[in-house]
């Protein structure tokens, strides 16, 4: 790919699936968002929503895959995008790693936040006078911020450990929640509540209401660029890449669907659980108990917080991919990697510090820190649907050995469409009467993001960033290798 090799390869099949499945947790993104699919939808779109969302997901994934197995680096979207674009090399990758960049940041932040609020709901819970307050919950998550940053400065083989047990956590834990819904409570739902439909968006509209309640599915479904930004650490990229991006959004689809039908067919009383502060653990109150739901809700914190961590190693790569282009100021800091551990670790306090600025908003107004983190899922997957565009317009596309052959085109184009279609949905109102409050922030904080990068291209950095930087031929690069 044109660079010296400074990381470590110590990720292996199973290190390189593990990272996206930990990202995508449908544990903390199902807790996270469902709620609001009680209120937009409720169970039939909850579930079938679930099914009909993962299926398209499923082809952006292997239209990433794709990509991923042809050009194995760090830097992942941008790079690829550099590479497939026929002209503009550099505004391409330019514009895909900034909207990678702060939806990365922006996923860190959202994540660890809502562990931080997860946790203070457990406090309550176990002492009643405890009063969660926004200052608290800031607090909670810069302290998270720095035990994930902590974890990612020492070696990578640390973080494979880490994102190995995180996957048993999520799969065991999605055993145990699963099996408490099933097996404890003495009343389940009918069959026919999945077809139940509710709307409480305020809207008129029901299709309206339905369709925001695709953005549950969605919102869990992001970071499965994690593999593709492991490439340079991993065993065999070129295969282990696109098999760990579609391994795990496949083995999240299934897993996730099963949670979301435990939950569903657990609820008792739906108005009251659909108005809670948060809807599945007054789910998980009022068909466990106090005493198993804690349990079980710290189970659900522990899917947290090994979302965030994986987020912020993600994020940790892409920053140091980024930089090592020169594409970010003081790129000469970000990409230099430590001698000892062989890891970046000035890129990994950096990509602590950039969701620390998202969350201080939230010690004055939640609704700022929501405008802000908002950008998280619409800058992704905008990103993730640059270089699959790119690579539909290319006849001579050089696949790598994991490749859809003649369905490269056809999947390519299913997944630039869904990503047109749920970014659209992102940036709808999600709820009336639209006051301060209620108003999505979405589209003003990527219009912010997108006039912040097109001035400083067009005052600087098209001087200086032409697109991924090559430094020489393979045997001269061979040369430069500090492994």
């Amino acid at each position: 790919m044109g660079y010296p090799r400074k990381l470590t390869r110590r990720f292996r099949a199973f290190d390189n699936f593990a990272i996206s499945f930990t990202i995508i947790n449908i544990i903390s993104g199902i807790f996270s968002s469902f709620g609001f699919g009680m209120n937009a939808g409720g169970p039939r779109i909850l579930i079938f929503g679930w099914i009909g969302v993962s299926v398209m997901v499923l082809f952006v994934g292997a239209a990433m895959g794709e990509i991923a197995s042809a050009y194995p680096t760090s830097g992942a979207l941008y790079f690829s995008a550099g590479k497939l674009a026929k002209r503009h090399q550099g505004a391409w990758s330019w514009y895909t790693g900034w909207l990678n960049f702060v939806g990365q940041v922006g996923g860190t932040a959202a994540t660890n936040f809502a562990a931080a609020t997860f946790i203070q709901a457990f406090i309550a819970m176990q002492w009643p006078s405890y009063e969660a307050t926004p200052q608290q919950t800031v607090g909670i998550t810069a302290a998270i911020l720095l035990l994930q940053a902590l974890a990612n400065t020492y070696t990578v083989r640390l973080v494979a450990v880490v994102n190995r047990i995180s996957v048993w956590w999520l799969l065991i834990g999605m055993v145990v929640i699963v099996g408490a819904l099933t097996l404890i409570p003495d009343h389940h739902q009918s069959p026919s509540f999945a077809l139940h439909f509710v709307n409480n968006t305020g809207f008129t509209h029901a299709i309206y209401g339905g369709m925001l309640g695709l953005l549950v599915t969605s919102w869990t479904f992001t970071g499965f660029d994690g593999s593709f930004h492991m490439s340079e650490e991993t065993v065999k990229a070129t295969v282990n890449a696109p098999k760990g991006i579609m391994r795990a959004i496949s083995y999240s689809a299934i897993t996730g669907l099963i949670l979301m039908l435990a939950l569903v067919y657990a609820i008792r009383d739906y108005g009251h659980a659909a108005s809670a502060e948060a809807p599945p653990v007054q789910i998980l109150v009022d068909a466990l108990g106090q005493s198993t739901a804690k349990f079980l809700l710290l189970i659900v914190i522990g899917a947290m917080l090994f979302c965030g961590l994986a987020n912020m190693t993600s994020n940790t790569r892409q920053i140091f991919a980024f930089s090592r282009d020169g594409a970010m100021p003081g790129s000469r800091w970000w990409h230099s990697v430590s001698a000892r551990t062989r890891t970046p670790v000035k890129a990994v306090w950096l990509a602590a510090a950039c969701p620390l600025v998202l969350v201080l908003p939230g010690w004055w107004s939640h609704t700022a820190f929501t405008a802000v983190v908002s950008v998280n899922v619409v800058g992704l997957f905008l990103a993730y649907a640059v270089p699959i565009f790119l690579r539909l317009r290319l006849n001579d596309f050089q696949a790598g050995p994991w490749n859809l052959g003649r369905y490269g085109k056809p999947v390519a184009a299913i997944a630039v469409t869904w990503i047109l279609i749920s970014n659209v949905l992102f940036m709808l109102p999600q709820a009336y009467p639209i006051t301060p409050a209620s108003f999505n922030y979405a589209p003003i904080a990527l219009a912010v993001v997108l006039i912040i990068a097109t001035v400083w291209w067009f005052a600087t950095a098209r001087q200086r960033f032409q697109g991924p930087v090559s430094y020489g031929r393979p045997d001269e690069v061979a040369a430069m290798d500090l492994i």
